[in-house]
């Protein structure tokens, strides 16, 4: 058995090869590589609808599928850096389409600029990927690889790395990362075991298979998706973490405060009323607003109102997490959630944003003219600390993290396995506090609750969900929605969450398990091919 699938990973099919070697000819031609970069673009915008509120996720399959084979019929680097290009636009393109409305609709950027700052982030995004086709065709050539050492072992490899560079690089921009399709998937099983950037190389693995179908390596191929599959089926009945502490109830606000309303000082007034009526109008062990619902300094705020909600947690034995900006001088501040505890002797607890937004909340050297073509108000936050320490509430703990730092899920296991000591436990509860107004009526308000739900999935904790115009949710330690309320209405989700204990091989080891994976992938690659090349030698 082993020696039939070596030989089946070594062989190089006559018909196939010489098929890619005919297409390679004509590859040097730009109306054929155009050809195939309009199909990898289209491919790429058509992935979108695998991911929320979608969720599509086989046609995510079926989109990297169709990027491979264009890369594959290509004969040069330079053609599948081009298709590769192509295809990193049109997925962020359509992915991230909503920054437009951001920039233009409410950070007041002319039309024809927004758009054209969209699309050169999208030509940014798109460099990933031309680096990875790129580097795959190259090693291709170098070392002559088969077609099953590409799909199976190298395409994947090279796309993951991507997807993690992506991550990371320039502060980090993972949106619509592959892996985030599928949570809904059999594949979300592998989610607490190699995470986001893991589901991506599996996504990219089954989407090489797929291109094996009609190979005659198609019966390894099969076998490959069957096991991966069923692998990540099974794994969903794996228990990484279990239930701690007793159940805690919750109250989590969605203000709805239109973004054009919410640093008006003619509205401000209003916004505060509403936000203190609703934090007092029932208790709860935990109630929690959205990101900024308090938009002023507290400085700022009206005499005592701040006081008001300490004494209100007291007197109703609550604990209170509030979503407001905190300042150290006129020129320091943070994008911060205060807490309230009910004991008297208690103090304020404080989480300030680390992973900022650029352009949003810090401005890159360089780029200040850029965001003066914006009314973006607080945009230049100070960073808090990589590792702080949880909300106590009652026998729970609670970690807070602010709107975008729940794409970076490494960032927040190592958060749950930093050392601290006897004196505090990890966090058995997420929080993610948001405000996704920027992006009205958008396709990002799912995008960011599936978002949440894979951070669920890696960490085996509950994520709570309180923002301003959606998504609202309670999600469950398996990644399940357990409840929400509608985007873009004015309510309080009221719910009871479990915290969880224990450390998924995610939180342990973070995202270093897929890049050794993917390495050890590459690693085979030249190896088999090495063989291959003694074996043609004798």
């Amino acid at each position: 058995m082993r020696c039939w699938l070596k030989n089946c990973l070594l062989r190089r099919t006559p018909t196939f090869e010489m098929r890619f070697r005919r297409a390679s000819a004509t590859d040097r031609t730009p109306p054929r590589t155009t050809e195939r970069m309009l199909y990898a673009a289209l491919a790429g915008a058509g992935g979108v609808l695998a991911f929320a509120p979608f969720g599509y996720w086989p046609l995510q399959l079926v989109s990297l599928a169709i990027l491979f084979y264009q890369v594959l019929r290509g004969a040069t680097v330079k053609s599948g850096a081009l298709i590769g290009w192509a295809y990193g636009f049109g997925w962020s393109v359509a992915g991230v389409h909503w920054l437009y409305v951001a920039m233009h609709t409410f950070g007041g950027m002319a039309a024809p600029l927004a758009a054209l700052a969209l699309a050169l982030l999208a030509v940014l995004m798109g460099a990933y990927t031309a680096l990875a086709m790129a580097g795959a065709a190259w090693l291709r050539r170098r070392w002559l690889l088969s077609l099953p050492q590409m799909n199976l072992l190298l395409l994947p490899a090279t796309w993951a790395w991507s997807e993690w560079a992506r991550g990371w690089l320039f502060t980090g921009f993972p949106w619509v990362s592959a892996g985030y399709a599928h949570n809904i998937s059999p594949l979300a099983g592998f989610a607490p075991v190699i995470g986001v950037y893991g589901l991506s190389w599996l996504a990219a693995l089954c989407a090489g298979a797929l291109l094996l179908l009609a190979h005659p390596s198609r019966w390894i191929a099969s076998g490959l998706l069957a096991l991966t599959f069923g692998a990540g089926f099974a794994l969903q009945f794996v228990t990484w973490t279990h239930a701690e502490g007793s159940l805690l109830s919750v109250r989590l606000l969605q203000g709805n405060v239109a973004q054009d309303e919410k640093f008006n000082g003619a509205h401000l007034g209003q916004a505060l009323q509403m936000y203190a009526n609703a934090i007092t109008a029932e208790r709860a062990d935990l109630i929690a607003t959205p990101e900024t619902a308090l938009a002023l300094f507290p400085s700022q705020l009206p005499a005592g109102y701040l006081a008001r909600l300490a004494r209100y947690a007291q007197l109703s034995n609550s604990h209170l997490l509030i979503g407001i900006p905190l300042a150290e001088s006129a020129t320091v501040y943070s994008n911060s959630v205060l807490g309230f505890s009910p004991a008297p002797e208690s103090k304020l607890y404080r989480y300030d944003k680390h992973h900022l937004v650029p352009f949003g909340e810090f401005i890159p050297a360089g780029f200040r003219w850029f965001v003066d073509l914006m009314a973006i108000p607080l945009g230049d936050f100070t960073r808090g600390p990589v590792v702080q320490a949880p909300f106590q509430v009652k026998d729970q703990r609670v970690l807070p993290n602010i709107c975008y730092e729940d794409l970076f899920g490494e960032e927040i296991a190592e958060q749950l396995s930093a050392p601290n000591g006897a004196r505090q436990r990890p966090a058995s509860i997420l929080l993610n506090v948001s405000n996704l107004a920027w992006y009205g009526d958008s396709i990002a308000i799912a995008q960011h609750l599936q978002i949440s739900q894979m951070r669920s999935l890696e960490t085996g904790r509950p994520m709570l969900r309180a923002t301003n115009t959606g998504a609202t949710a309670v999600i469950d330690g398996r990644g399940q929605l357990i409840s929400r309320l509608a985007p873009n209405s004015r309510g309080t989700l009221a719910a009871t969450v479990q915290g969880m204990a224990g450390m998924t091989p995610y939180i342990l080891f973070g995202n270093k398990l897929i890049i050794g994976i993917s390495l050890l992938a590459v690693a085979g690659a030249a190896i088999l091919a090495r063989i291959r090349r003694k074996n043609r030698a004798i």
